[in-house]
């Protein structure tokens, strides 16, 4: 049931837009101290809204804080110039929603595999089966999402260089991704009905995932 403190989600204002574009330009103290009220209306209560109202069908989501960690940062710009808002399915898979100065992004996969889930996601692409289906259903999906998480240059050690499935291999992550923009519907509650059909039009993706990858089993202390 949904919360009776929280308020129906009704969309982001056009003000959470124009927000961010001048926190961009006045990424200050001074600033975030005049105008703290406008995050917390147009942005921080809707996203608790919004995640409120999504968290039935998708599990609870934690809002990211608007402050940045600058301790190992050159950049000591002291806020965050978007807010986000994310979640873990049964299965293992994430779904993340953004609004910044460009808009709307929604995602949804393995972001940061674990060693433990590197490796059976490398197995299950190198299988013929498993990593042609994987293929087919990124194919399925290429023209509505874009896909990230290819970090290495080369075949990962004990493959081929000259494997079919190379371009997989050499992810560390996977997810499906749509960088969205300001649609008029995003100043509306049509956004919770929108943000929920990408995430499950990736579905296909994410159930490769979760069936041949899942969650990390591994403790924290053998994290890579």
């Amino acid at each position: 049931m949904p919360s009776t403190s929280v308020r129906p989600f009704e969309g982001f204002p056009a003000g959470a837009i124009d927000f961010y574009r001048r926190l961009g330009a006045d990424n200050t103290k001074t600033f975030w101290a005049e105008h703290k009220a406008e995050y917390e209306a147009n942005l921080r209560a809707p996203m608790e809204a919004l995640a409120e109202e999504l968290s039935e069908e998708f599990g609870q989501f934690k809002i990211f804080r608007p402050h940045r960690d600058v301790r190992f940062s050159k950049d000591k710009t002291p806020y965050k110039t978007h807010i986000g808002a994310v979640t873990e399915g049964e299965g293992g898979e994430f779904y993340y929603l953004q609004v910044s100065a460009e808009g709307l992004f929604v995602a949804s996969g393995y972001y940061q595999m674990a060693k433990d889930q590197l490796d059976r996601f490398r197995r299950a692409v190198d299988d013929d089966v498993s990593g042609d289906d994987l293929v087919a259903r990124i194919k399925s999906l290429q023209r509505r999402y874009s896909f990230h998480g290819k970090e290495l240059s080369t075949a990962p050690r004990g493959y081929p260089r000259d494997h079919p499935r190379l371009w997989l291999l050499q992810h560390k992550g996977l997810t499906a991704q749509r960088t969205v923009g300001t649609p008029q519907w995003l100043h509306s509650r049509q956004a919770k009905g929108r943000i929920a059909a990408i995430w499950r039009g990736a579905a296909p993706v994410n159930e490769w995932l979760n069936r041949y990858v899942g969650p990390s089993t591994q403790a924290p202390d053998d994290a890579p």
